[in-house]
């Protein structure tokens, strides 16, 4: 095929560059920033997109978080793509203080103590989570017996304490990646208004020049 990747890249090469893309996270940063100054919308209406995406970085929702950023962005009258964007504020080196923040948030409004299980760690409940899906899956179709115990504890430990917890840093993220978002853009638009601006005029007279030269050597036509 025409588009198909000449050089195939293996799953460790995948994996390697989600934790750290080519070219370095500085590098995809500026690439984010460069792609949301330049989207065809109104400043306010792009920090709005801005906003669903960076919040929905403290949701739990991982797998879906373009959904949740597009859906948050869909009600907040903001920019989708921005939402869409955005979202790249969670990433591998973002998302560990980002579940702390969000847990121990969460343990300090429900009245809960942080969970330091000595015989479950925090992974091995995901890790216990996941194999409950999948047996679950399984029991449709066979004669398993179905075991909520995993999602159960995965869900109070979790799950709840991070959604909760998670609402008011990514709040306040959002707000403070809005009310800095909006003058950039307005003053990125505002600059690339008065370089296309001034390009047009180039262009204008550059016209109006060749349109002289046409006329005066139509009225002095060579002897």
């Amino acid at each position: 095929m025409v588009f198909k990747r000449r050089d195939r890249r293996s799953i460790f090469k995948i994996l390697r560059e989600f934790v750290y893309p080519r070219g370095g996270w500085g590098r995809a940063f500026v690439y984010v920033k460069h792609r949301l100054r330049r989207l065809p919308d109104t400043p306010e209406k792009i920090a709005r997109g801005i906003w669903a995406g960076v919040f929905t970085t403290f949701t739990p929702f991982y797998g879906v978080h373009f959904i949740v950023a597009g859906t948050t962005a869909i009600f907040m009258r903001g920019n989708i793509l921005a939402a869409l964007l955005a979202t790249f504020f969670g990433n591998p080196l973002t998302y560990v203080p980002i579940g702390i923040i969000s847990l121990n948030t969460g343990y300090l409004l429900l009245g809960k103590e942080p969970k330091t299980d000595v015989d479950r760690s925090l992974g091995g409940k995901f890790v216990d989570a996941g194999n409950d899906l999948w047996h679950n899956f399984l029991a449709i179709f066979t004669d398993r017996t179905a075991d909520w115990s995993g999602l159960t504890v995965f869900y109070t430990d979790i799950f709840y304490p991070y959604l909760i917890g998670g609402l008011i840093p990514g709040m306040l993220a959002g707000y403070i990646a809005y009310f800095i978002s909006v003058p950039l853009i307005r003053a990125y638009q505002n600059r690339r208004k008065g370089r296309i601006k001034a390009k047009l005029a180039n262009l204008r007279e550059k016209a109006a020049r060749k349109a002289a030269e046409k006329e005066q050597a139509a009225k002095n036509p060579p002897r």
